[in-house]
């Protein structure tokens, strides 16, 4: 692809011709693939970056409209999973473009099968495990990642170099105190737009190879707030993930099979021993309803809508805790 296609971000000297040829050189992990994912994947994908890795567990819905750009009724309606949906908006905007999509769950071995060459790694979950999971993760690799959040009117980002500043896990004690989801208070457009925008400014200077202060910025968008703080001596030599003697927790945690979802009513449940086929026999045996499309099966019982995935995964909806979801398990498996 012609680089006179980013003749306009080239013009700017912070980039430039050379910026420009690290950019389109680069591969980006982004992990989530809602409202900071779409846009921080249309962003880097519209700046040039050559190569991207997008993984999300998850599927559209109509809620998701409000805020998550690359996404479309028809693709509600279809209920397709979100790096599908995503991979085939990002492709008719750069036919150049090559992107890895997985619909899965993060996790260690997800991360070390997928995540080890890759410039940099983007967080748009929506949960603090993930978050420290890539944080060991990154710093175990040596390989830079940005944080970033988003609930109701109020953003928060900051960037980790591995060798150069703290890791999240310093930074924690910092945190502004947000014990809320998107899915329990809302969220606004504007503030998941300032969330990346921060996100993909440090990218852009992470990519060209720049200095990046060591800063947290938070905000409320609605109110009118911003601050910025330096992290840059808050660094703990005891630290298990970017200390003196690193042990990396978060990668070394046990695998659980039942997982409550952040502020969703959902469990997710993993058994890679059933497949496709096996459920949707077990549904026509006992005479249950199901839609499916090309990734998933979808079905009721016993009043928990649950969506089913290839490798294993089932979604189950209406629920909050993984105790719940082990006994409905065993009745539907008998």
């Amino acid at each position: 692809m012609t680089i006179d296609r980013y003749s306009r971000q080239t013009l700017f000297k912070a980039i430039g011709n050379n910026g420009q040829y690290k950019i389109m050189h680069s591969h980006v992990l982004i992990i989530g693939m809602g409202a900071l994912g779409t846009h921080l994947a249309e962003s880097l994908v519209r700046a040039g970056v050559s190569e991207i890795t997008i993984v999300d567990r998850d599927y559209i819905e109509f809620s998701n409209l409000q805020r998550q750009t690359l996404f479309t009724e028809i693709d509600a309606k279809a209920a397709l999973p979100k790096v599908i949906a995503a991979e085939n908006k990002l492709t008719e905007i750069r036919s150049d473009l090559k992107v890895h999509a997985h619909i899965a769950h993060v996790d260690r071995q997800f991360l070390e099968h997928y995540g080890t060459k890759v410039s940099l790694i983007l967080d748009a979950t929506d949960n603090f495990e993930t978050r420290q999971l890539i944080n060991d993760f990154a710093f175990q690799q040596n390989i830079p990642w940005i944080y970033g959040g988003v609930v109701q009117s109020t953003y928060i980002e900051a960037a980790f170099i591995p060798g150069k500043t703290p890791c999240f896990n310093c930074l924690v004690p910092q945190l502004p105190v947000i014990n809320m989801t998107c899915d329990t208070v809302g969220v606004i457009q504007p503030a998941v737009t300032m969330t990346t925008s921060l996100q993909a400014r440090d990218a852009l200077k992470i990519l060209t190879q720049q200095n990046i202060p060591t800063k947290l910025t938070y905000g409320d968008i609605w109110e009118g707030d911003h601050y910025v703080f330096g992290f840059s001596k808050i660094q703990r030599e005891t630290c298990p993930t970017c200390g003196k003697t690193p042990s990396y927790p978060y990668i070394n945690e046990t695998k659980r099979q039942y997982v409550s979802l952040c502020g969703r009513d959902t469990v997710q449940y993993q058994n890679p021993e059933i497949s496709q086929e096996i459920i949707e026999s077990l549904l026509i045996k006992q005479a249950i309803d199901y839609q499916r499309n090309p990734y998933m099966l979808r079905f009721e019982f016993k009043g928990h809508p649950i969506v089913s995935f290839r490798g294993g995964r089932l979604l189950i909806h209406k629920m909050k805790h993984p105790n719940q979801a082990i006994t409905l398990i065993n009745q539907l498996f008998g």
